[in-house]
């Protein structure tokens, strides 16, 4: 390799740049400071989350007077998030994290405000319209975990994915359990009741874009990718292909397995869990006793993200892959046969739902990340959340019409049976991957 063109590769690193590129004590602190930042911006997103979570269906129920079409917020809300996983990965790949992972929030913290207005002049363009623009936040909050990974260790990527999660947490059992005071706020001034939640979802998703695009500097993904070409300059320096090392390093049977993982838990919890609010209510539940449902579920969705990391990172992704698709097989069962009026018995299923998406999101985000180099990361992170987005909201449209059709229990049974698909292919990926 030419001496011109080492150069080159050298100057494509900021000097601004070159104390982290140079220094692992720098990229430590760093990491640790980014770490405080998206913990924070989480605590928020998780709060805007909740609200399309917990009465989106309702609101909708409400506004059609059917339950037919009562999982089309959830479609809307995680078609919306398709595009927007695609717009915020792109931007973080081109521009770094703050730029696409703010863009998300803010767009999200619209569209709730849209979906406020939308119920107070009981418009159904503008809800499904607005509901589009809040699945960005959605997105987001869901995106924001792999700014956790861009600086950490290899072998402590699941931990920092964990970590980004479990402060969701915060927010997100604090939104559901928050619906009976944020209903008398709306009610207040004359809007309906049920968008309250958000109203709390449009300060929520804001606050956390501005944390990220006031605080989130230097950015961590552009230091990880200076401290990329960093290293492939001395692989250039000693002779070596980088562009054959770049392909190399694209393990496509990962990405594939991790993708699937997660499309598939995604489907399940979100199929079971947008038409539980429907089911208590038709059995004489108040709006009190969804938010508890709910907020239970989503701590079980986040809160044990440490241990699941920890798991993750000792024992690999393939072994929680299982665990992911055994959990959500029993969440469907013991939502199924759980009688309508034992909020104990719901609240267990909605548990193991919560415990199986889990299990499934945080291995199926290490694969991807284990899988894909710098250079592609953000890009090949942001189309695979696409996937999941629209599994999601496929899972959430035809979850209605499968209730309505035969019955919540028929429901659940068919998303515990289908969650049993991730062995076969976690297995089919590992013999792919030995031949």
């Amino acid at each position: 390799m030419s001496e011109s063109t080492v150069a080159n590769e050298k100057a494509k690193i900021s000097d601004s740049l070159k104390e982290y590129v140079e220094s692992p004590e720098k990229q430590r602190q760093l990491h640790k400071r980014t770490m405080m930042i998206v913990i924070l911006s989480q605590i928020f997103g998780g709060a805007g989350l909740a609200a399309g979570v917990t009465v989106g269906s309702l609101l909708a129920q409400d506004m059609l007077g059917t339950d037919s079409f009562a999982g089309v917020p959830a479609a809307l809300t995680t078609l919306g998030s398709a595009g927007a996983a695609l717009l915020v990965g792109r931007l973080s790949q081109n521009f770094g994290r703050r730029a696409g992972l703010a863009t998300g929030f803010l767009g999200g913290g619209i569209g709730a405000i849209g979906v406020v207005l939308a119920a107070m002049l009981d418009n159904l363009p503008l809800l499904f319209i607005s509901l589009l623009i809040y699945g960005a936040g959605t997105a987001t909050n869901l995106q924001v975990r792999y700014a956790g990974t861009d600086l950490a260790l290899p072998t402590e990527r699941a931990k920092a994915i964990s970590v980004a999660m479990v402060f969701t947490t915060f927010g997100a059992v604090a939104g559901p359990n928050l619906v009976n005071i944020t209903g008398r706020v709306a009610t207040s001034i004359g809007a309906p009741a049920l968008s309250g939640p958000f109203m709390l979802a449009a300060m929520a998703f804001i606050l956390a874009g501005l944390v990220l695009l006031i605080f989130l500097r230097p950015d961590p993904f552009i230091v990880s990718k200076a401290i990329a070409e960093a290293q492939r300059v001395k692989e250039i320096q000693n002779g070596a292909d980088a562009t054959r090392a770049l392909k190399a390093s694209v393990n496509k049977s990962g990405i594939f397995v991790g993708a699937t993982v997660m499309v598939l838990t995604q489907i399940v919890m979100i199929a079971i869990m947008t038409m539980t609010p429907v089911h208590m209510k038709h059995h004489g539940h108040g709006l009190g006793d969804v938010g508890i449902v709910i907020g239970i579920h989503i701590a079980a969705m986040f809160l044990p993200s440490l241990i699941t990391g920890a798991l993750v990172d000792k024992y690999g992704h393939t072994l929680m892959s299982y665990a992911s698709g055994v959990t959500l097989l029993l969440a469907g069962l013991v939502s199924a046969l759980a009688p309508g009026d034992s909020m104990g018995l719901l609240i267990l299923g909605l548990v193991l739902l919560g415990l199986g998406w889990n299990f499934g999101l945080i291995s199926g985000t290490a694969a991807i990340v284990d899988a894909t180099p710098l250079q592609t990361r953000a890009k090949t992170q942001g189309s695979v959340d696409v996937l999941i987005a629209l599994a999601g909201a496929s899972g959430g449209a035809l979850s209605g019409m499968v209730m309505a059709q035969t019955s919540y229990t028929v429901l659940s049974f068919i998303g515990g049976f289908l969650s049993l698909l991730l062995i076969p292919v976690v297995v089919w990926s590992r013999k792919n991957q030995k031949a």
